[in-house]
């Protein structure tokens, strides 16, 4: 089958890009105030696009909207059922997804800054520029009829930490690489961990790595402006609103930095090394960025050469978690892992794995494939930023709010972003573990059948585990949303939705 070449033109170049080099950055977060207004701002706004250029970009432009966002706009109740559940209920809209994404007690909407109960914004604005000129970058975005079009009800500055994030670790590391060819098939178990993805688990409108398109509204090409539209790659005769878009997740999430230095001190008895080293086996990397377990002496697809130092390595050589323990932070959020379990990577151990023949280990199928559930994360530090050589300081003055404003772009909520943070970051059942869930990110709120989920265990090359208690919480949450992250062309449709009134 021949397939058509990726439009970059038409993409959002916070997909592709990431924008890292433009280091001063802030997030507006947005009412519509007057739909006419909005759209004419849409229509004349300068979103920046993938397309790769002779020269770097100084500015970058990116929005995204929630349901109520696009229901302002003026969007039809039968195309905004084309979304997903989880983007069209939102973050808070279900006391289930509370629960599982871990959004209780101290997490609870309620006490958010933005995103509880009537403060849900229509849109996120995203301002990229490199040093000295995001305000002047500002104030052009916000010429273009921006005071009669909406009311801000949020603003998130952002702080630039050069790639190192509030509690004093190397971040960003380790990001999947998408399939821009469109060579990959997904098809088939694969037997080996890849890095590469396939383009439609962070794009919609492409094959995922189900080799399926995943839903998303389809309009008939009579339906008014659909034209504007790309057509749909599985469904011809239907314009594709979703196509060359993604979802994109947003969490702002507040750090206790000297909590976190203050507790893994107290419990190495104030030991430099040793309050360091425990520090790095909660992560699951050194401060620097260095894994915990050795290289892989195998090629991983999807790794390019500048990121082998830090990013190519899988756990199989680690099967006891005496280097990175199982519920280390990065161990958690991306388990490293293929199809089948490690030693199944000829098709004769595959067979008898298949069959149920193989030797079956104590947790060999605790944990599904890594490759369905890959996001590309995207996120930014707030905060002024703690001086590396005193984050360390149990008792520096933390009374100003720093973290992280977690962003991440995937095709699929439930099966991308709530799983990695319900299944394998919150849980207390992570890798057939009890009573601990993520060291970083959990919130320590006890669970039905887990009364206690305050623990962190360190498997022993002899001997039984090493097991703290008492794990305080170092993250809080204090905002977030599920937004859509449009297509250029899906724009434009969305400007033109106040002519057809």
């Amino acid at each position: 089958m021949i397939v058509a070449p990726v439009d970059f033109n038409d993409i959002q170049g916070l997909v592709r890009f990431g924008h890292g080099k433009l280091t001063d950055c802030s997030f507006y977060l947005l009412n519509i105030r007057e739909a006419a207004a909005a759209c004419a701002w849409l229509a004349a706004a300068p979103i920046t696009d993938a397309v790769t250029r002779d020269e770097a970009p100084q500015t970058a432009l990116q929005i995204a909207f929630t349901r109520e966002g696009m229901q302002a706009l003026g969007v039809a109740p039968d195309v905004l059922a084309g979304f997903s559940d989880e983007f069209l209920s939102g973050m808070i809209g279900e006391d289930n997804r509370l629960r599982r994404l871990g959004d209780v007690g101290s997490n609870d909407p309620q006490y958010w800054n933005w995103g509880g109960p009537g403060r849900i914004p229509h849109l996120l604005v995203m301002l990229y520029a490199r040093p000295g000129q995001l305000d002047g970058w500002t104030q052009t975005v916000k010429g273009l009829q921006w005071t009669s079009a909406f009311d801000v009800l949020a603003f998130l500055p952002t702080s630039n930490t050069v790639g190192f994030e509030p509690f004093g670790f190397a971040d960003g590391l380790s990001q999947p690489a998408l399939d821009w060819p469109r060579e990959r098939n997904p098809q088939g178990d694969k037997l080996a961990y890849s890095n590469l993805i396939a383009l439609g688990e962070i794009l919609l409108g492409y094959p995922n790595e189900y080799g399926r398109y995943t839903d998303r509204p389809l309009l008939d090409p009579t339906a008014p402006s659909a034209t504007l539209l790309l057509p749909a790659e599985d469904v011809p005769q239907k314009r594709d609103l979703g196509r060359n878009g993604s979802y994109l997740v947003l969490r702002q999430l507040r750090q206790d930095v000297t909590g976190f230095w203050r507790f893994v001190d107290w419990q190495t008895n104030s030991a430099p090394q040793a309050r360091q080293a425990l520090a790095e086996l909660m992560v699951g990397r050194r401060m620097k960025g260095d894994p915990l377990v050795p290289l892989s002496e195998d090629r991983i697809e999807g790794i390019a050469s500048p990121d082998a130092a830090t990013n190519r390595f899988t756990f199989d050589s680690d099967g006891a978690g005496t280097k990175c323990p199982f519920g280390a932070h990065i161990r958690r959020a991306n388990p490293r892992n293929a199809d089948m379990p490690p030693g199944t990577k000829s098709f004769f151990s595959w067979l008898l794995h298949t069959f149920g023949f193989g030797s079956k280990k104590f947790r060999d199928d605790a944990i599904a494939s890594t490759r369905f559930h890959r996001l590309l994360r995207r996120g930014r530090q707030y905060g002024p930023p703690i001086p590396p050589e005193q984050v360390q300081q149990v008792n520096y003055p933390d009374n100003i709010e720093r973290g992280l404003y977690f962003l991440a772009l995937n095709a699929n909520i439930s099966r991308q972003f709530e799983f990695v943070q319900g299944s394998w970051v919150m849980s207390t059942k992570f890798s057939a573990m009890t009573e601990e869930s993520d060291p970083l990110l959990g919130n320590r709120s006890a669970v039905p059948g887990c009364p206690f989920t305050d623990t962190f265990s360190l498997p022993q090359e002899r001997g039984l585990r090493t097991r703290l208690t008492g794990v305080p919480q170092f993250v809080t949450v204090r905002g977030g949303a599920y937004f859509f992250l449009p297509s250029l062309s899906t724009i434009r449709y969305l400007a033109s939705l106040t002519l057809h009134k």
